[in-house]
């Protein structure tokens, strides 16, 4: 009976492993490649799978249907073919969902994130008669520039140094900024914005609809090279191929989509859609080959409540108030000092020293201890902590495409979800089994994913039937080509040995420390490679890894944005699909 259970066991994780994705029916049309259809390794995929390398224009062709799709449940339905697809691959494999975390003093209030992870200064109240906000974000940012930006702490820094037509308030809804408002034509594709009159640069100069015209066609230009360039690519193009973006006068911008767009709002609240000044910007001796560098020291023009006004680099950066903010009046806290850190246990010392009233982040053995802090904060968030791996890596040298996936989700089976949530995270993560987020919304009126056990595979599986999970993955990599010693390891002959790359932080650092455990239960041997946050972006942009830790917090709620992002083209797309 315990073996006809156990089989029972196992035929059921290969069910909802293999059978929980449907094949896409809507063009353009999702196959296998050809050779690998009849091996061992191609049947137990989804049907969804294509390969990542050589077939992926099929995964771009889809998303440039759902861009331009009028229908909204079709739309969703095409959303959910191509989440279908990209989890197919074993390349995202999803860890949890995330929240926020930060430590505030009790002084400090009007500070406030939308779910999206940026924060805001610029209100901050301190009941201490202090005028000076001191904090720590994160270390040295990568871009400074809102076109080149594509981190969570770079983006809260251009939120509180630039502003664009749109923001968020504090109940983390969109509002008017430098825009009063906007129509929409009866079709739902051409915008007219009008800007609030008066506005100004931080140098006292004026800013006008022709600078958010400049700022938006720099945005897509090749030469500016920006990770965030297709979040254009659903604006019409005009007959020579520029955006379609036009400043009719000083206060009228006009642009015109392909098809609506239910979250413009959010887009134009976006630090990619934010102005930078021309004159400013090539000014730059080298602006052509080096399109960041004219705000890569203190004294860079920008338009938001604060501007930058010292930079001591890798140590400190300060922003003082704008006096020619279009909101200054309510600016009261008059500087900002951050702290350039990544090390969490120097800027919880730091915190509890009282040497600055704000820390982003937490050392993971503190997190306990500070549960019923009232300093200690929580907030969700929409987004996805994951691992990925590179679909070009060395790792598959010899493997088919199908090979190649059946050693990914072997991966992801054999990682312990629950154990990484309730002893590294610590703050009520939710084991993630899809790669877009819980809650996410459906762009037609309902939820993408309203259950955390709807998804891809059991993420109690590794807890709950260890032994039929393990034997899964097992199952998975030997179809792949591995074979195993009397012990359930993997044997001398076929090895699988590789490299985690992660940023320097004790939570990540625990994480990859858990997932390298986890993997040893069959053999794999991993080694973690710690880099400096700069470092770790290039390396993972350039698909210098093999396996990496990866996090996506939503720019905007709708899924879209979780998947254009693996298009071939896309800066975004770390695992290297298509390419």
């Amino acid at each position: 009976m315990k073996k006809l259970i156990a089989l029972l066991l196992v035929f059921s994780l290969v069910f909802a492993f293999c059978a929980c994705t449907k094949k896409p029916g809507n063009d353009p049309e999702v196959t296998n490649s050809g050779d690998e259809t009849d091996d061992a390794a191609a049947a137990l995929l989804s049907d969804a799978f294509i390969d990542p390398l050589a077939d992926w224009g099929q995964y771009d062709e889809l998303i440039a249907q759902i861009r331009t799709e009028t229908d909204y449940a079709k739309r969703t339905e095409l959303m959910h073919q191509a989440e279908d697809i990209l989890m197919s691959t074993g390349c995202v494999i999803p860890i949890y969902y995330y929240n926020d975390i930060y430590l505030q003093k009790d002084y400090v209030s009007g500070i406030y994130s939308n779910p999206f992870a940026t924060k805001f200064f610029m209100y901050t109240k301190m009941s201490n008669g202090a005028d000076t906000l001191r904090l720590n974000l994160a270390s040295e940012p990568d871009y400074l520039d809102p076109a080149l930006n594509s981190s969570v702490d770079g983006a809260c820094l251009a939120a509180n140094s630039f502003s664009g037509l749109y923001t968020y308030n504090a109940e983390g809804k969109t509002s008017p900024a430098c825009a009063e408002g906007y129509t929409v034509s009866e079709d739902g594709l051409t915008y007219t914005v009008t800007l609030k009159t008066g506005l100004k640069w931080s140098d006292g100069s004026d800013l006008t609809a022709k600078d958010f015209e400049y700022s938006w066609k720099r945005a897509v230009a090749e030469e500016t090279a920006a990770d965030y360039a297709y979040m254009f690519d659903g604006f019409a193009r005009t007959e020579d191929g520029a955006l379609d973006v036009t400043a009719a006068d000083d206060v009228t911008l006009t642009f015109t989509l392909l098809a609506p767009c239910a979250y413009m709002e959010d887009l134009m609240a976006f630090p990619t859609f934010y102005p930078v000044k021309q004159e400013a910007v090539e000014s730059y001796a080298d602006w052509q080959t080096s399109p960041g560098g004219w705000c890569s020291e203190a004294g860079f023009v920008s338009n938001g409540a604060y501007v930058c006004t010292g930079w001591n680099h890798d140590v400190s950066m300060t922003y003082e108030k704008n006096p020619y903010w279009y909101d200054a009046d309510s600016v009261t806290v008059e500087k900002l000092e951050f702290m350039l850190s990544a090390d969490d246990t120097a800027i919880y010392a730091a915190y509890n020293a009282g040497d600055i009233d704000f820390a982003d982040s937490v050392p993971t053995d503190e997190v306990k201890s500070l549960l019923d802090n009232p300093e200690f904060h929580i907030v969700d968030e929409l987004g996805t902590y994951y691992v990925a791996f590179n679909a070009k890596s060395s790792i598959f040298e010899g493997k088919t495409a199908a090979q190649a996936a059946c050693m990914r989700l072997a991966f992801s089976l054999l990682i312990d979800r629950d154990y990484i949530c309730e002893n590294i995270g610590q703050t009520g993560q939710v084991a993630a089994n899809s790669f877009i987020p819980l809650g996410m919304a459906d762009g037609n009126g309902g939820i993408f994913k309203e259950n955390a056990e709807d998804g891809y595979f059991d993420v109690k599986a590794i807890n709950d039937d260890k032994d039929a999970t393990v034997a899964k993955a097992v199952e998975l990599l030997t179809a792949a080509g591995y074979t195993f010693g009397d012990d359930g390891k993997l044997s001398a002959d076929t090895p699988i040995q590789l490299e985690y790359l992660t940023n320097s932080s004790s939570g990540h650092i625990a994480i990859a420390e858990s997932i390298q455990q986890d993997l040893a239960e069959v053999g794999i041997e991993l080694t973690i490679q710690e880099q400096d946050w700069n470092v770790f972006l290039e390396e993972r942009k350039a698909g210098n890894f093999d396996f990496a830790r990866e996090g996506w917090i939503a720019d905007f709620n709708d899924p879209i944005n979780m998947l254009e992002m693996w298009m071939t083209d896309s800066g975004n797309n770390d695992c290297q699909f298509g390419r």
